[in-house]
């Protein structure tokens, strides 16, 4: 302290100034020291809080490409499976029936329905009888995997009272098409307009 003396009294400071001038610089001192690393703290407190928001924005980002490429394979098998066209449904099944040994008695053909824009449904009624329920579930499932655009959309079961493991079956089958867009139509669409403003 004896040594800060000359320099303040070079201000014209009184001693009480002089204590006064020293106590304020040891408690900015001291302020300073705390504070510094206080700061500094608080400041990578946020940084680390702003890189954790980034994390899981990235990890959103990841998730989101994983659910992306998941849609996508879902639409690429859809479109695969659209790709090939369903047989004609009479025929088709009574070839799946054959295999399983089962009697197909009638099917009746419906006209076929639009469905949206872009799709047409086919549906048929067929019906089996004295069919085993194995036979019946190995028939229904060879429908489901048939890799066509074939869905059961009804399904009718009934016993047969007098046989042992017997049923009559009227099952409901359709078949959905792609609607293909004729390459020529958007163009004459055009070429009469072209032809309207001559």
């Amino acid at each position: 302290m004896a040594a800060a003396k000359p320099y303040f009294e070079r201000f014209g400071l009184s001693a009480r100034e002089q204590r006064l001038a020293q106590i304020l610089i040891v408690v900015a001192a001291g302020l300073l020291l705390l504070g510094l690393p206080i700061g500094l703290e608080s400041y990578v407190a946020s940084k680390r809080a702003d890189n954790a928001d980034i994390r899981d924005a990235l990890d959103a980002v990841q998730a989101s490409r994983a659910e992306m490429r998941a849609f996508q394979a879902k639409r690429e098998a859809v479109d695969k499976r659209y790709a090939k066209k369903a047989p004609e449904l009479g025929g088709f099944l009574e070839q799946l029936a054959r295999k399983q040994k089962l009697e197909l008695v009638d099917s009746v053909d419906r006209p076929p329905v639009p469905i949206g824009k872009k799709f047409t449904e086919r549906s048929t009624m067929i019906h089996l009888r004295k069919a085993g329920l194995l036979a019946i579930s190995r028939f229904m499932e060879s429908i489901e995997q048939s890799g066509t655009p074939v869905a059961i959309t009804r399904l009718n079961l009934r016993r047969r009272p007098s046989e042992q493991d017997s049923y009559d079956v009227e099952l409901g089958v359709s078949a959905y098409d792609r609607v293909e867009k004729k390459p020529g139509a958007a163009g004459g669409k055009d070429a009469g307009a072209q032809e309207i403003k001559r």
